[in-house]
């Protein structure tokens, strides 16, 4: 009996050790909010970061803010011994393009790349936005502070990339401040046909739009919950992609989705108090993000914000009115909330960029059978523990059973009627980090 125990308490620990890594917890204890809290102040202190504000001045305006921001990545960069390639990356938007461009100008992101040991042509990506506004969307001039929106997801970033600059990974991980959103989510855009030219392989965009408010216009107050929208499925799938949904499901599985969940299960992995709400929406209702962009472009995108908005607080003039403060100032922002939410982006970043590639050539078979059915092309990676199916009712929203089947390339889930539920497959490298589940994108028939 003491042998038997003895083996069932060994095999629990190496289960428990297989599913967790202790550098996670390490990162999140290294987010901190006195940091964010004094990058936020720094950047409302530039009174407007409107797109179209001043570039000159060296305090006031998007010019200096953007200076500041890569100022702040190069700081990080120098003691990490150059490990960030710092640079912008920019396109002009021409006057009249749309209602909001009133004159032309240069909408300019600020990139910091750090290069993954083993994938460096792999990312995964945390955006904030450096610009702001007020009511009237062409007001350039009057102090537009944008605390919380987006001051806070601009701080994450930086702030992220302090952390992780600490350690190595397989894979590359980009922290990107994003100009011209309030405009047109023009810094998004062409970052994404940035990469296209460049032929990056993306895993997935974490955009960070106002992650610092707690207390929603509605009066509820919350420190723990933050939601994650996400689109089903992905704008670029051909006719052929469509129509396999129809009969063989997929309509909430696509790769911005798959990236949803993989951020909902790391979060209650290591960070348990924290309630991550999947948002079955590219966004909130009739409203835009920096993340659209790139899933116009095919790369899997998702939004992360606080859970309760203030309405009173985003885009507006600051003024007192009925006893209401309106206006996006650093009095609104919970900077413990604000780190949180880095803590978050930061262990999925570490998870992605720790994991191996995720399976290609997913395929799925067991039509009438008692059984499901699957086959993959394995990825050569001498860090690769295996594989790992997971499958879930067809009306829930994450991944509830999995099985590891190791190191092959197809395997048979006997007892399980393919009818019944949707399947996935996701690579699992020997410290424990695994993909992104894959959808299967074709059926076989025995």
């Amino acid at each position: 009996m003491k042998t038997l125990l003895t083996s069932t308490l060994l095999l629990f620990t190496t289960i428990l050790i297989a599913q967790t890594d202790q550098r996670i917890y390490d990162i999140i204890n290294a987010v901190s909010a006195d940091r964010i809290e004094t990058d936020i102040k720094k950047l409302a202190g530039f009174g407007t970061r409107h797109t179209l504000s001043d570039t000159v001045s060296n305090t006031r305006g998007i010019g200096a803010a953007r200076r500041w921001i890569k100022s702040e990545f190069d700081k990080v960069s120098k003691e990490c011994n150059s490990c960030l390639e710092v640079f912008y990356q920019k396109d002009l938007v021409k006057k009249g393009t749309n209602q909001r461009i009133v004159n032309d100008v240069m909408v300019v992101n600020v990139v910091a790349i750090q290069r993954g040991t083993k994938y460096p042509n792999r990312f995964i990506m945390m955006s904030g936005d450096i610009d702001s506004r007020i009511t009237d969307p062409t007001n350039y001039t009057d102090d537009s502070p944008g605390a919380n929106d987006n001051a806070s997801g601009m701080a994450g970033a930086i702030e992220a990339s302090r952390v992780l600059s600490k350690y190595k990974f397989e894979n590359s991980i980009i922290y990107v401040g994003l100009s011209g959103e309030e405009q047109g989510l023009f810094g998004g855009k062409g970052l994404a046909n940035y990469a296209k030219e460049n032929n990056w392989e993306i895993i997935g965009i974490m955009n960070n739009d106002m992650i610092g408010n707690i207390k929603g216009v509605d009066g509820v107050i919350d420190n723990r919950t933050f939601r994650i929208f996400s689109e089903p499925t992905n704008l670029t799938d051909d006719k052929k992609a469509v129509n396999q949904r129809r009969f063989y499901g997929g309509e909430v599985d696509g790769i911005s989705r798959q990236l949803a969940r993989y951020i909902h299960k790391t979060t209650k992995t290591y960070m348990p108090e924290m309630n991550p709400m999947m948002i079955y929406r590219l966004d909130r209702f009739g409203r835009g993000g920096h993340h659209r962009p790139f899933n116009d472009a095919g790369f899997a995108g998702i939004r992360i914000m606080e859970a309760h908005e203030n309405y009173t607080q985003q885009h507006q003039d600051i003024r007192e009115e009925n006893g209401i403060k309106y206006g996006d100032v650093v009095e609104h922002v919970n900077f413990d909330y604000a780190a949180k939410l880095t803590a978050v982006n930061a262990i999925n970043l570490a998870s992605m960029a720790w994991a191996p590639p995720a399976p290609t050539e997913v395929k799925i078979g067991g039509i009438v059978e008692p059984s499901a059915k699957f086959k993959w092309k394995k990825i050569n990676d001498s860090n690769i523990k295996g594989y790992k199916i997971y499958w879930r009712d067809t009306t829930s929203p994450t991944w509830d059973h999995s099985r590891f089947v190791g190191d092959v390339d197809g395997f048979t889930l006997d007892g399980i009627v393919i009818d019944n539920y949707f399947f996935g497959i996701a690579t699992v490298g020997k410290n424990g980090h695994e993909s992104p589940v894959v959808f299967p994108s074709g059926v076989f028939r025995r």
